[in-house]
């Protein structure tokens, strides 16, 4: 078989490996500390310096000469983060470092390695305990890690002690629902935070997690294609059930006491009110930031935590009648102790300075790089452009300057007055990454096979972000559509990067005019876009694929709209079985990948932002439910799902199939045995692409 594109994209995990990643730059701007592998086929990571003055690359861990595990030999808390994290690559896949960023510590193949950044060296540091998510302290002379349901901490003279143990109670029993240091499902799925444990500035104290699941409900994950194996027992929280109860405590690790926790300091912090930890950081020594969400996600707030005592103080509370948006890298505090985050005021995400808004009402804030003494780094986009993103700067003095702008997507890391940005555009393959105004690091990530052309549109009175792709040199014949969307909050897929655009162009080569739509709640336009979800995730989500196409259909006449096909993944596998249920008067075939059938079996966290509490908002459930859809189905629709995928469970696509199966209408199911919801089997992520293209030609003709 020939080296085609579904089996190089599928080799290449999407022509990422290879491509310099995890950028840390140094508080002094000298380096620049990152994880790459050697090419596009090889998917393991070694942990890499640049010097900026040079622009000397060094590598300082290569995994294949220094770790005697390998990937086989993970603990399970890294490979339920990396499935939250949707990591398919191996070897250095994360690390972090001290304060000046002179060395860095990481986990391979459960085992601790510490590098000196500075001599370019690495060893390993022998533990007692499988080693996960390991971070030194401030001056870098000792290793915080988890171990199963522990806290371990691990000085760089090999010495080593079990700070915590969520085992361990306070009456001599054994526990096996709480664990110290590590984030709960909700937390690392859709929080954006996937640690439990932060050191203070100096050393002294760690601020920490514990996390008790016993209120969660425990779903079954079994593979039927290994039924010598006992079924993975998974606490997953679904809308309208009890959420993991977490609380954050401060432990000395100089003397830490019992590890039951008895010792700790535990923060004041009202659970019942505030059951979201949505995020923790040291500002000081004496202060721990602490954002915490109420249920209804409808009120965010910041407490200041006394480190000592564990009395809190509320610095900062916002409100919305629909949710609050949880944005990254805040809060945190200026050198001069005014508070920064992010909230949307008029309209707009904006960031502000102790409650003042100091970015225009023309640029949405999409993340916090940054906040280093008077100097905060933010990444956002113009308000009528989302399909971009830039860098800016802002400081007391001067106000908000660009850092990095161009008509593309552009991400990156700071230290110091270094800026290191990832570029990617729409006229050339690859992303570039480059120190600003210096050196450039290098990519050994392949070059795609295909040459996507997207032409970016603006569709209809609503303005509705889309991009048309045709394939190439094609004669001005009829061609059928297929739509290529998310659909969803949280995800766009019209950027302004060649990249996001790869399987798009494949599937139009292969004949078809393929349309990527961004509708109401896609992410960039504004509090309102987003919200226009809110009580609805089907109607108006799938109104603005229609209306999108239509209008569209009217520039492009080769259009077939007598041959229209929508598929999709996640959210984007909900609204493909949604578009061919609903709509069959314009959808004639539908690919659902690990779709969401009944949003009652999906998350707290994520569904009851849109969708309400199913005991307080049950019609929301009822209007957005596929399972009572199932006798309208009147054309082909393939369902595929990872029997392994803990996040959309395979009930969700064995519900809806029954449910067609019981109405009498046909249809076919594509089980995975043993793959999750990113599918990252190479053999599994390559025959996918064509399986689905097969699919498409047998349904459309």
């Amino acid at each position: 078989m020939t080296d085609t594109f579904p089996r190089r994209f599928a080799a290449t995990q999407r022509f990422t490996l290879g491509e310099p990643r995890n950028l840390t730059v140094s508080p002094d701007g000298q380096r620049v500390v990152f994880a790459r592998s050697t090419g596009g086929d090889d998917p393991v990571n070694r942990l890499w310096m640049l010097d900026v003055v040079t622009g000397e690359e060094h590598l300082v861990v290569d995994p294949t000469s220094l770790a005697s595990g390998d990937e086989a030999d993970l603990p399970l808390q890294e490979r339920a983060r990396r499935e939250r994290a949707r990591e398919g690559a191996g070897g250095v896949v994360s690390f972090a470092t001290d304060a000046e960023v002179t060395m860095a510590a990481l986990a391979l193949g459960g085992e601790l390695v510490v590098a000196n950044l500075l001599a370019g060296t690495a060893r390993r540091l022998p533990t007692p305990l499988p080693v996960f998510d390991p971070r030194p302290d401030a001056a870098g002379t000792r290793v915080a890690y988890v171990s199963g349901s522990a806290l371990a901490v691990a000085g760089l003279d090999g010495a080593h002690r079990v700070l915590l143990d969520g085992a361990a109670t306070s009456d001599g029993a054994t526990s096996d629902t709480v664990s110290w240091g590590s984030a709960e499902f909700i937390a690392a799925e859709e929080m954006g935070r996937q640690r439990g444990f932060w050191w203070s500035p100096d050393g002294r104290h760690l601020a920490v997690c514990r996390v008790d699941v016993a209120p969660v409900t425990v779903w079954w994950i079994a593979d039927p294609a290994r039924p010598e194996r006992p079924p993975v027992a998974h606490r997953y929280p679904a809308a309208g059930t009890h959420n993991a109860a977490v609380s954050v405590h401060i432990v000395d690790v100089d003397q830490p006491g019992a590890p039951d926790g008895s010792h700790t300091v535990r923060l004041d912090i009202d659970h019942d009110l505030w059951p979201y930890v949505t995020q923790v950081s040291w500002a000081g020594v004496d202060e721990v930031l602490v954002t915490v969400q109420t249920r209804d996600q409808r009120r965010v707030a910041v407490l200041s935590g006394d480190p000592r005592t564990g009395a809190t103080t509320l610095v900062a509370d916002d409100t919305d009648e629909r949710w609050v948006e949880l944005v990254p890298g805040v809060p945190a505090r200026l050198a001069d102790g005014e508070l920064v985050r992010v909230a949307d005021r008029d309209g707009v995400r904006r960031l502000l300075v102790d409650d003042d808004p100091v970015t225009p009402l023309d640029l949405q804030v999409r993340s916090v790089v940054a906040v280093n003494g008077d100097t905060v780094t933010l990444q956002a986009n113009p308000l009528d452009f989302p399909e971009t993103l830039g860098m800016w700067q802002w400081r007391p003095d001067t106000g908000l300057t660009p850092v990095a702008r161009d008509h593309g997507v552009i991400t990156g890391a700071v230290g110091g007055s270094t800026v290191v940005t990832r570029t990617a555009v729409l006229d050339r393959h690859g992303a570039q990454i480059a120190v600003v105004g210096g050196h450039s690091i290098a990519s050994f990530a392949e070059e795609p096979t295909v040459f996507p052309a997207p032409m970016l549109r603006r569709v209809g009175d609503a303005e509705l972000p889309a991009a048309v792709l045709l394939p190439h040199r094609h004669d001005g014949s009829r061609l059928p559509v297929l739509l290529d969307p998310y659909g969803g909050p949280h995800a766009q897929r019209v950027v302004a990067s060649r990249a996001a655009y790869l399987t798009s162009q494949w599937f139009a080569d292969q004949g078809f005019a393929v349309v990527v739509t961004d509708g109401r709640g896609t992410p960039g336009r504004g509090a309102a876009w987003e919200r226009a979800v809110w009580g609805d995730l089907a109607t108006p989500v799938l109104d603005d694929q229609v209306r999108a196409l239509h209008h569209l259909a009217d520039e492009f006449d080769v259009f077939d709209l007598t041959r229209v096909a929508i598929r999709g993944w996640s959210f984007g596998g909900y609204l493909a079985a949604l578009a061919v249920l609903q709509r069959p008067d314009v959808f004639h075939a539908a690919i659902a990948g690990a779709p969401v059938t009944d949003w009652r079996w999906y998350d707290t966290h994520y569904t009851e932002r849109y969708l309400g509490h199913p005991d307080r908002e049950p019609e929301a459930y009822e209007r957005t439910s596929l399972i009572p859809l199932a006798s309208r189905l009147q054309r082909p629709l393939l369902l595929i799902h990872g029997l392994a995928d803990d996040n959309v469970v395979a009930a969700h696509t064995l519900a809806l199939s029954s449910a067609l199966l019981a109405a009498g209408r046909p249809h076919e199911v594509l089980p995975l045995s043993g793959v999750s919801h990113m599918t990252p089997q190479e053999v599994v992520a390559e025959n996918l692409l064509r399986h689905q293209l097969e699919f498409l030609r047998r349904s459309l003709g």
